[in-house]
Order: structure tokens, then C-alpha cells, then sequence
């Protein structure tokens, strides 16, 4: 398992991974045009269902790959451990978008990107080990940052500060 620890937390809102996924399918439109997407799942498949909305795509693979396994809180971040790759794809790449959520160390972007040389990168998020290693993102974050996604979420009661002391 990884050694890392994340000091600070970034909610992600519903309306805030619409925003960024529609903000980066504005930015491939011009890169285009596409054949279809290459979903790494389980993460990127909510941004790829909103980027081949927005971009008129109706071509859409998955790459299903884990690493994250929950840690002993299950209120707490994941850990990445070793790579499995569940299902692969046919071809290089060429002339298909790479949909992720994040980029996050690489080591899932370094696994995918040997299997397709050819594809273009996308993802939402980036931390900075994993920058190199996608061609296009929206929003770049730190790397002692966790993110928490809106599918990982639920809303419950909040106590309020003055209460926590």
C-alpha cells in the first residue's frame, strides 16, 4: 500500500463536476474529431457520461482497472495498492479520448498509457505526479489533497463548530 497521507480534503459538489466536465469537453471539442472514448473505470465514467453527451459521442470503451482499497475507517481516503487490470481494450489508441475523474501519483495513468500510446489523456482533476502523464485537465490540485467526489458522498447532519469545541 501507498505511504501517502493527505492533510487537506476537497469536497466536489454535483453542479461543480458537471461545471468541469463540460468546461473540459469545450477543450477536446477543438482537439478533435474523436472516434470515441476509452473509459477508465471506475472514476472516469461519470465525466465520460457527460463528455459524450456534450460531444456528441456514441463510441465508448471502458479500461476497468482497481488500486484504491478502503482503509481501516472507511470514513477516511482509500489507499492505493497494487494494479489489477480487469478488462483491456483493442488498439493503440489512435483517434479515442482517455476519460479519467483524476490523475492522482500516475500509477494507474503510466499503466493505461503503455496499453494506449495513441489515445489523448483527459481527465478532470490532476495532482502534480500525475500532470506529465495526461495532455489535457481542468483543474490541478495538490498532492497531499484528497478528493472527495460526489458519488462517494451523502448528506448527513453537520454539528456546528461552536458545538465541536
Amino acid at each position: 500500500m501507498s505511504d501517502q497521507t493527505y492533510s487537506m480534503d476537497y469536497p466536489v459538489s454535483w453542479e461543480e463536476l458537471h461545471r468541469n466536465a463540460r468546461t473540459l469537453s469545450l477543450r477536446l471539442l477543438d482537439k478533435g474529431p474523436w472516434k470515441g472514448l476509452i473509459v477508465i473505470t471506475r472514476g472516469g465514467l461519470v465525466p465520460a457520461a457527460i463528455l459524450a453527451r456534450e460531444m456528441d459521442i456514441r463510441l465508448i470503451d471502458t479500461v476497468c482497472v482497481t488500486s484504491y482499497k478502503s482503509a481501516d475507517d472507511s470514513a477516511t481516503q482509500s489507499l492505493q495498492g497494487e494494479l489489477q487490470i480487469l478488462k483491456r481494450v483493442e488498439g493503440d489508441g489512435e483517434g479515442m479520448l482517455l476519460i479519467d475523474d483524476l490523475v492522482d501519483t500516475g500509477k494507474t495513468a503510466r499503466c493505461v498509457r503503455e496499453m494506449l500510446p495513441k489515445a489523448h489523456f483527459a481527465t478532470i482533476y490532476a495532482k502534480p505526479a500525475g500532470v506529465p502523464l495526461v495532455d489535457t485537465f481542468i483543474t490541478e490540485v495538490s498532492q497531499d489533497t484528497w478528493i472527495r467526489f460526489p458519488w462517494d458522498m451523502e448528506y448527513t447532519f453537520s454539528t456546528p463548530l461552536a458545538e465541536r469545541q
